[in-house]
């Protein structure tokens, strides 16, 4: 028999924090349910006692969208594959599986993710919810390939939506912030495996601009790194090719060398060195330029979509109108030198296809992004205050899982479905049982 009881609460007022460092918060019960039903349960409990809730994937948000102090829902215990479709490409996951998870899910079916971003460390429904991309014009963000999802609403109520049940909640609930439910399954349309040919080079950052919008058509996936105070860029070009073109990976020796030496070990006594001496940033910036190299290799989607980061960082990301990204990044530049500010972490830039989801980044516009890092030991956030006034005012879109200070007003005035996802929250959260300050502030009471 199916045990309907959550987990046993962990000790009360235990302390989350996410994994930035940026957002902390005391819940005062933590509880690890199994089941959608368990889900339903703690519901009604938060609703006899007045307490929010929040669920928690892998707290790799950089704001505190997923901060409570009131009930926590760990989703650890609901992580694996529900249900498979591989002649339509379909699978079902439960809302706590990992994307680090999924090559080993979906690859011996013959699926794979679409478009992945550089991290894999979220949860899905995490991901999900606060609309993580890749790059590729191709491609929207992962909630795009949501076609079903099992959510329990703030009523207790567990609904099923997908094409044919609630087919109207799609658009909302497929990125809801958190706001409309506990997201329990997700029902994901993925494609046949395949290889990506990765190009990575160094380019002049004058010519990358002029040129991004093209280049940005052209390619599957295309993306670049800019160190503040240099005038070079990496470019990172992708192009997707059959199972049957044959893999050329890179060595288990160069991907150490390059990725865990150079990007990780280098890299981290680098930004070390720039937080303790700041003025030594530019000259630092300079060096790791001069030693960008190119390298080519063909490899499985995700082993190329993905990066390992073991350094912590902090991060601010808009989404802007595609053709506005070559004036945004000469601002920044200009912004940067103006205020002095030291800044080792590079901009990364990457473009995402239109969509149609209502809180979506790139809804109803190709879209370009644009994201702003700062080493977490670093002191000074005036960087990105600065930063995120030049990207407010091109129509930026705050990316919803990234440091950022708008409110509702302001994102409604770009958004044009915004008011019809808060009468969706009206209809499936009506008492505020998910909500906390941060979904206050960008959707209202």
């Amino acid at each position: 028999m199916t045990n309907d009881r959550p987990e046993r609460p962990a000790p009360a007022r235990s302390t989350w924090t996410n994994w930035a460092r940026t957002e902390r918060s005391s819940p005062v019960l933590t509880v690890a349910p199994r089941s959608a039903e368990q889900v339903v349960r703690v519901i009604e409990r938060a609703r006899e006692t007045g307490h929010p809730v929040k669920p928690i994937g892998a707290s790799h948000s950089f704001t505190a969208i997923g901060a409570t102090d009131g009930i926590r829902i760990g989703l650890d215990r609901m992580q694996g594959l529900v249900s498979a479709d591989p002649e339509r490409g379909r699978v079902t996951l439960r809302g706590g599986t990992r994307l680090w998870q999924l090559p080993a899910i979906l690859g011996p079916l013959g699926l794979a993710l679409p478009n992945m971003g550089d991290i894999d460390r979220q949860s899905i429904t995490g991901a999900t919810q606060t609309g993580t991309h890749g790059t590729g014009l191709g491609h929207g963000g992962i909630a795009t390939g949501i076609v079903g999802l099992t959510l329990v609403t703030g009523t207790g109520e567990i609904l099923r939506i997908d094409e044919s049940e609630h087919a109207e909640l799609l658009p909302a609930a497929a990125l809801g912030l958190g706001a409309l439910g506990i997201v329990t399954e997700v029902t994901l349309q993925c494609v046949p495996r395949f290889l990506l040919q990765a190009e990575e080079a160094p380019a002049a950052l004058g010519e990358v601009l002029d040129t991004f919008v093209p280049r940005t058509r052209a390619a599957d996936h295309f993306e670049f790194f800019w160190f503040p105070h240099t005038r070079a860029v990496r470019t990172k070009t992708n192009t997707r090719l059959p199972l049957a073109h044959g893999a050329e990976p890179l060595t288990r020796l160069s991907r150490f060398v390059d990725e865990e030496l150079a990007n990780n070990l280098a890299f981290g006594a680098c930004v070390e060195l720039g937080s303790i001496a700041p003025a030594a940033t530019p000259g630092i910036n300079r060096f790791v330029e001069s030693v960008s190299s190119r390298r080519r290799y063909v490899d499985e989607s995700h082993r190329v979509f993905v990066t390992n980061r073991r350094i912590r960082f902090r991060e601010l990301e808009y989404s802007v109108p595609l053709e506005a990204v070559p004036e945004v990044m000469r601002e920044l530049g200009a912004m940067i030198e103006r205020k002095r500010h030291r800044v080792s972490f590079p901009i990364e830039v990457r473009a995402a296809a239109a969509d149609g989801l209502l809180l979506s980044t790139a809804h109803g516009r190709d879209s370009g992004y644009i994201a702003v890092h700062r080493f977490h030991r670093d002191r000074d956030r005036e960087y990105f205050r600065d930063a995120e006034e030049i990207l407010a005012a091109h129509a930026g879109r705050p990316h919803w899982g990234k440091m950022h200070t708008r409110g509702a007003e302001e994102l409604r005035a770009v958004y044009p479905e915004f008011d019809r996802f808060r009468a969706t929250r009206d209809r499936l959260d009506p008492d505020r049982v998910f909500a906390n300050p941060y979904l206050s502030r960008v959707l209202g009471e």
